[in-house]
C-alpha cells in the first residue's frame, strides 16, 4: 500500500498547472485545510500537504500515516483597460479569456520511528497569466506556472522539532513566443516548539532560480531567425521566504492559528527586474470541531500588492528604456508587460471550509477562497497613456485524506 501511494505522488509530480496566485504569484496555502484557515500551517498543519508546504518540522505533529489528495478549481477574473493614443496604437478594454484552472496537490506522511517522520508531496504552488488575444492589438498572452516535488523529514527532540525538505521545481513560462521550461533545486527548513497548549514554528525557503531561454524579445531586435538578436533569456527566481507561526489548542474543540511570512520579491531575479516589492503576508485561521464528524474552518489572509506603481513614467526621449537583465526594453513595453501582462495585485482574502470524518480512516475536506478585487492604474508623464488592470479571484478546494 505504501508503495502504491508513493508511486501516485511521483506521477503527479510530473503535472504542472497554470494558476492565478494570490500573494504576488504564490498560492496563500496548499490543500483545503490550510487554505480554509487563511493559508496558515507553520505551527498547526492539518495534513501532510500543508505540513510539507508550510513547515516540514510540523510533520511530527501528524499522528500515524496518511495520504492526501487535493485539487483546487481556480477561477480568476481579470480585466485590462488601455488608453494609448497616437503612435502607440489604439484604445481597448477587455476581460482576460483564460478559463478556470485545476491545481493538483498530493502528499504522504508516515512515521519512521518515535522521533522521525517522513513526508513527500507534489503540488502546484504558484503561477500567473492573462490571455487578451483577439482583444489586444499586441496579442498579449502570458503564462507562468510552478510545480514542486518535495521529499521531507522531521525529527522530534523533546518539545522541539526540526525539519528539512528538498524542493525540486518545474517551472514553465510562455510570453507569447512559445513554451520555455526548466528546473531548479532548493531547500525548505523548519523548526517547531510545543509549550502546553501552544505550538510555535519557524520556516525558511531558499531562493530557487530558473532560466527561461528564448522566452521573449525584450529589446525588440527581432525574432528567433536572427542568430544573435532573437528572443531573449529571462531568469525568473522563486523568491526566498521567511515565516513564523503560532497556534493555540487550549479552547475546547477549537484550533486558532496565525502566520506571518516575508516573501523577498525585491531580491528575486526577474521580479526585481520588473520592480516588485518584497511582501509581508499575514494569515489568521480558526477551526472548530462542531460534532464528532464535522469540522468547520475560516480564515483571512492579507499581503500588500507587490507590483510597484510607476505613475508619470516617461515614454519619450533618451530615458524611455529600462534595462531587463542586460536588454534595453522600451519604457512603454516595460510598463505594459508589468501592468497588463502580470497583475499579481490582490491583497485581501476571505477563506471558509469544512471537513467531514466518514470513518477513522477517511475524511473529506472542502474549502472556498475569495480574493477581493484590486486595481492598479498608471499614467505616463503626459497623462494621455493609461494602463489599468483589475483582478479578483474565486477558488474552490476539495481534498481526501486516507489514514492507514
Amino acid at each position: 500500500m505504501k508503495k502504491v501511494k508513493l508511486l501516485a505522488v511521483l506521477a503527479v509530480a510530473g503535472l504542472a498547472a497554470n494558476a492565478y496566485a494570490t500573494n504576488g504569484d504564490n498560492l496563500i496555502g496548499v490543500g483545503p485545510t490550510s487554505r480554509a484557515m487563511g493559508g496558515t500551517g507553520i505551527a498547526a498543519p492539518q495534513d501532510a500537504i500543508s505540513a510539507i508546504f508550510s513547515n516540514p518540522a510540523a510533520l511530527s505533529q501528524l499522528e500515524g500515516s496518511q495520504f492526501n489528495f487535493a485539487g483546487t478549481y481556480f477561477a480568476p477574473a481579470v480585466k485590462a483597460t488601455v488608453v494609448q493614443p497616437g503612435a502607440f496604437g489604439g484604445n481597448w478594454s477587455a476581460k482576460s479569456q483564460d478559463a478556470a484552472y485545476a491545481v493538483p496537490a498530493i502528499g504522504l506522511s508516515t512515521p519512521m520511528n518515535d522521533k522521525m517522520t517522513f513526508g513527500i508531496a507534489a503540488y502546484g504552488v504558484s503561477g500567473m497569466g492573462v490571455d487578451y488575444r483577439g482583444k489586444d492589438p499586441s496579442k498579449t498572452n502570458t503564462k507562468v506556472s510552478v510545480m514542486k516535488f518535495v521529499p521531507a523529514l522531521s525529527y522530534k527532540y523533546g518539545a522541539f522539532t526540526y525539519g528539512a525538505g528538498l524542493d525540486i521545481d518545474y517551472q514553465a513560462a510562455d510570453f507569447g513566443a512559445g513554451l520555455s521550461h526548466n528546473y531548479a533545486l532548493g531547500a525548505r527548513l523548519g523548526a517547531g516548539y510545543e509549550y502546553s497548549k501552544w505550538n510555535f514554528g519557524l520556516t525558511y525557503v531558499t531562493p530557487q532560480n530558473v532560466k527561461h531561454e528564448r522566452i521573449y524579445d525584450f529589446d525588440g531586435t527581432g525574432g528567433p531567425s536572427q542568430t544573435f538578436n532573437g528572443f531573449d533569456t529571462l531568469e525568473l527566481e522563486n523568491p526566498a521566504q521567511y515565516g513564523a507561526g503560532a497556534s493555540y489548542k487550549g479552547l475546547d474543540k477549537w484550533v486558532l492559528s496565525a502566520d506571518v511570512k516575508y516573501v523577498d520579491w525585491a531580491n528575486a531575479k526577474g521580479y526585481k527586474d520588473f520592480d516588485w516589492e518584497s511582501q509581508t503576508v499575514f494569515g489568521l485561521g480558526a477551526q472548530n470541531q462542531t460534532t464528532d464528524k464535522l469540522t468547520l474552518r475560516a480564515g483571512w489572509n492579507y499581503g500588500k500588492n507587490p507590483v510597484k506603481k510607476h505613475d508619470a513614467f516617461n515614454i519619450n526621449g533618451g530615458a524611455a528604456t529600462t534595462m531587463v537583465q542586460g536588454k534595453a526594453m522600451s519604457k512603454f513595453g516595460y510598463e505594459y508587460f508589468r501592468i497588463i501582462g502580470f497583475p499579481g495585485i490582490v491583497e485581501n482574502h476571505l477563506t471558509l471550509g469544512a471537513g467531514y470524518q466518514f470513518s477513522p480512516r477517511f475524511a473529506l475536506n472542502l474549502g472556498y477562497k475569495k480574493a477581493f478585487a484590486k486595481t492598479i492604474k498608471e499614467t505616463d508623464s503626459t497623462g494621455t497613456v493609461v494602463l489599468k488592470s483589475k483582478l479578483s479571484e474565486d477558488a474552490y478546494d476539495i481534498g481526501l485524506t486516507f489514514k492507514f
